[in-house]
């Protein structure tokens, strides 16, 4: 196939090349300085966590509540996966108490039999995995698991039955007050205005990055390009959490959407890459050569247009071989020709087409619950979760049962991202648990006799756990900091006297991990790469039945659910993009690049999904969905897109689709077929080119 004048871009312009990330000493504190830094609303999120913190605090002292331990660690857990006034906050009650029926009903139909305990941890294991991969709530999954395993250990004592159920019941009136807590001072404290503020944490990343390049443009001073680079940089670490974040408040609450652009969530994962390879521009040695001044001025007026309403004219392009590496440079240019190529322009009957309601969200993803991938996880995570319940009962050794609850909490689909939650779990547990945690016990408790001392030590902490866990490549060992810390100096209404609990924790802590890495990483591995290749497939099939939706399609919801597992899949490759660093071994930086360029496929062919998506929403386009030609050229290209993404996720090469020989030149007489035609090609074009590298990566 002859490439596309459209999607071509040279890489011989520019000195930069996409760096390797390093894993010096020096490089890591780096890392975690930047990822400390204060962010657009990092403040404002952990202080409210830390007085949902403390309200849930009081409230289980005053009414002598038990797992206290857990209700605060639900606090954080609410405040961060979903702090908006939401039904979906509420919702979390729903896997707790559907863990205490499973539990009570195992014990109650099997008269407490051990063999049905261990049947129970394998079923139940299996299916939370299932849940977790297979719906598009993967946290309900794991919060029935986890409360399940604490539940069922308590069946193990020597101890009445009425007294093991009553214990069994408190659980759902314990962890309901952080979740109650939590909701309450999102509704009182939360944005009032997301919407607002999120269109304002855009146009902040805007105005950087625009002014840094056009810094570099101008060939500013040191000082000045230092300034910019600073800004951008602290913006990048931050990611895309704290924006996602507002658009959940957005869909969750159904609110107005305001100024935000079609397509909110998947522009707001560009955006975010956009401004990590700036971040990576700014950190490499200044060029000013003037063919790369002229790249950076041309870079400032692509960003001026992609970031405004002025259209969706092309951008200057550059010489493109599929067979060179991309630079920084190129990396930018084509995020950039990706953003300019989503539809723009949102009228009010366009809402959600912004942002879609979260009440239309299926909760199942289609073929989940079938897929061999999922099945996979679900099987791989039981095993490891009935491994660590057999091995600390046949030790005899109930201290270390952390080890069951470490499986469900650090059990991901792929070895990266295991090994990712390995380390953070290890760090969050040793600096909460032994340092924080072991430290209060020897040194502070002795010398407390108030609640208001209790109170200042445990706002200290949850203070430092929250601020950790507002970044963005480390914000999971601000998850276990808190826990850890909870488990070890709220263990019950007292204060701690034995030094035990801390060690045993961390000894099943490192048991869970061994066990994992086994099956995980050495059984049955899955590479970050290749659930990349597989979630990029899936994006690409999921495209390929848009254009094969219905010709006398009427209603919008299946376009709808496509739209969100498009935007839902490319999150998600950004995220295992992060995690490729964490494959370790001889092929990690050939893996390195192959991620960069899967991620980068994905986002050229964002561009293609929501432009098709736009159309099967609009009235004004019904015309052309019945228009013969067009619908013969939107059968190809759902064919060439499936065929794409089978040699995409097999590693195998594929025969691209000639776009000269796709158009019916009746197509060219109407301005508005010839123009969604040349759209459609050229968008593909751009896809198959990326999809094409891809292989030349591997």
């Amino acid at each position: 196939m002859e490439k596309s004048t459209t999607s071509t871009w040279s890489s011989s312009l520019s000195p930069f090349t996409l760096p390797s990330r390093a894993n010096s000493l020096e490089a890591w504190a780096g890392r975690v300085w930047q990822d400390l830094q204060p962010t657009p609303g990092r403040l404002s999120g952990t202080l409210r966590i830390v007085l949902a913190t403390v309200l849930t605090l009081l409230t289980v002292l005053v009414l002598q509540v038990p797992y206290g331990s857990v209700a605060l660690y639900f606090v954080f857990f609410v405040g961060r996966d979903s702090p908006a006034v939401s039904l979906r906050s509420l919702l979390m009650l729903a896997p707790i108490a559907a863990a205490v029926v499973t539990a009570l009903g195992i014990v109650i139909l099997t008269d407490n039999d051990p063999m049905a305990r261990v049947l129970g941890m394998v079923v139940v294991s299996f299916l939370a995995g299932l849940l977790m991969t297979g719906t598009t709530q993967p946290s309900l999954g794991s919060i029935w698991a986890f409360i399940f395993v604490t539940l069922i250990a308590f069946w193990e004592k020597h101890a009445p039955a009425d007294r093991l159920v009553k214990t069994s019941l408190w659980i759902i009136s314990s962890l309901s007050i952080p979740v109650l807590w939590s909701v309450a001072v999102e509704f009182v404290f939360g944005a009032w205005h997301p919407a607002n503020l999120l269109s304002e944490q855009i146009t902040i990343r805007w105005h950087a990055f625009l002014a840094m390049f056009a810094i570099f443009a101008e060939n500013g001073s040191p000082e000045k390009r230092a300034e910019a680079v600073t800004r951008v940089s602290r913006l990048a670490a931050n990611g895309q959490h704290g924006m996602l974040d507002l658009y959940n408040k957005i869909i969750e609450r159904n609110l107005d959407t305001g100024t935000l652009k079609l397509g909110a969530r998947v522009r707001i994962t560009m955006l975010a890459e956009l401004m990590d390879l700036a971040a990576a521009v700014g950190s490499a040695p200044y060029a000013d050569d003037p063919e790369t001044l002229l790249r950076y001025k041309q870079i400032v007026a692509d960003a001026q247009a992609a970031s405004g309403n002025s259209g969706e004219a092309e951008p200057v392009s550059h010489e493109f071989r599929i067979d060179q590496t991309p630079t920084l440079l190129d990396r930018v240019e084509e995020v950039l020709r990706a953003i300019r190529s989503m539809p723009t322009a949102a009228r009010p009957e366009d809402r959600e087409l912004v942002a879609l309601p979260a009440k239309k969200v299926p909760f199942l993803i289609p073929g989940g619950m079938t897929n061999g991938a999922n099945v996979a996880f679900g099987l791989k995570l039981s095993l490891c979760a009935t491994i660590c319940y057999i091995l600390y009962h046949a030790l005899e050794y109930p201290g270390i049962s952390t080890c069951v609850i470490t499986v469900f909490i650090t059990g991901l689909t792929t070895t990266g991202a295991i090994k990712q939650k390995f380390a953070f779990r290890f760090v969050g547990s040793m600096i909460g648990g032994l340092i924080f945690g072991l430290g209060a016990a020897v040194f502070l408790f002795p010398n407390m006799d108030s609640i208001t001392s209790l109170v200042v030590l445990i706002s200290a902490i949850a203070f430092i756990a929250a601020w950790c866990a507002q970044g963005r490549r480390f914000s999971y060992v601000g998850m276990q900091i808190a826990f850890s810390f909870y488990l070890v100096a709220f263990e019950g209404f007292s204060a701690p006297k034995q030094l035990a609990p801390p060690r045993d924790r961390l000894i099943g802590i490192l048991l869970a991990l061994a066990v994992m890495w086994f099956v995980f990483d050495q059984i049955w591995p899955v590479r970050t790469v290749s659930a990349m290749r597989r979630a990029f497939a899936t994006m690409l099939h999921d495209g390929a039945k848009l254009f094969r939706l219905p010709e006398a399609f009427t209603q919008p919801t299946e376009s709808d659910a496509v739209r969100d597992r498009v935007g839902n899949s490319l999150a998600g490759l950004r995220t295992m993009c992060d995690a490729v660093e964490y494959e370790f071994g001889v092929d990690r930086e050939a893996h390195i690049q192959l991620s960069q360029s899967i991620l980068g496929a994905a986002l050229s062919s964002v561009a293609l999904l929501w432009n098709q998506a736009v159309f099967l929403h609009r009235e004004d386009d019904r015309d052309l969905l019945n228009e013969p030609h067009l619908v013969a050229l939107r059968q190809e290209l759902a064919t060439a897109m499936d065929t794409m993404a089978d040699a995409v996720a097999k590693a195998k090469p594929f025969v691209a689709l000639d776009a000269s020989l796709s158009v019916d030149p009746s197509l060219l007489v109407n301005p508005r077929s010839r123009e969604y035609a040349q759209n459609v090609l050229t968008r593909l074009c751009e896809l198959q080119d990326h999809a094409q590298r891809i292989d030349i990566a591997e």
